[in-house]
């Protein structure tokens, strides 16, 4: 007797969800868990050979969550829906980073916030600029947006920043960019501009504690490499 192949398609998707539920997804491949996500937005069918050509196109998991929404839809077999269930899944992903550094003393959990910056930023394909505004007591009260730059440049304006800083009653920042390049080294425009900011906020008795830049690759920091 021959299996129709929709019944076969859904006996793998069950086989496939009682083993997650049954011993998570630290053991799963890369594909397995990217055909579960899938399989909200693609009811029927088989998901594996998208999957995998997601991951050939990106290269891992978290390569393929961060892409930009125009990027996958480049990818034969991806549609509207297929797109937005793993543009949710970074959402989710971002949004469980933040409460992990929100509302806490961030310059005694330092390792924490790095890992929360290379989540937001690590992997973009243009350049972002954000501020992390902090409290008297260097908590987290703010991360925002600042700029959206193109794939090696981000104007950035000083007054800005402050005048956001003072909007929000912060006593202390800590900027935030990313260099898609890979590199986290900083140029030596984000130099002058760190130090520009620094010194406008200074006259305003707001302090920069850092400016941090992460790739894919790591991260820089300009208090660590002595240019703060």
């Amino acid at each position: 007797m021959t299996v129709a192949r929709g019944s076969e398609h859904a006996g793998h998707r069950q086989r496939l969800r009682s083993r997650f539920m049954a011993a998570g997804g630290d053991t799963f491949p890369d594909y397995e868990i990217l055909e579960m996500v899938l399989f909200g937005a693609i009811p029927r069918g088989d998901v594996k050979p998208l999957a995998k050509k997601l991951l050939k196109r990106f290269g891992s998991f978290a390569d393929v969550i961060a892409a930009s929404p125009e990027t996958l839809s480049e990818v034969d077999g991806m549609g509207e829906a297929s797109v937005a269930a793993l543009k949710i899944i970074e959402a989710a992903a971002q949004r469980l980073g933040r409460e992990t550094v929100m509302d806490k003393p961030v310059l005694s959990n330092w390792d924490r916030l790095i890992d929360y910056c290379r989540m937001q930023l690590g992997r973009a394909e243009r350049e972002h600029f954000r501020v992390l505004f902090l409290n008297r007591k260097n908590v987290l009260i703010a991360d925002e947006e600042q700029q959206r730059g193109t794939i090696d440049h981000t104007p950035v304006y000083p007054r800005e920043v402050v005048k956001r800083a003072l909007q929000l009653g912060a006593s202390a920042i800590i900027m935030l960019h990313n260099h898609p390049s890979g590199d986290p080294e900083p140029s030596r425009g984000d130099i002058d501009m760190t130090r520009e900011i620094r010194e406008t906020a200074a006259r305003l008795g707001i302090q920069l504690h850092d400016h941090v830049i992460v790739s894919r690759s790591g991260h820089r920091s300009f208090k660590a490499m002595g240019l703060l």
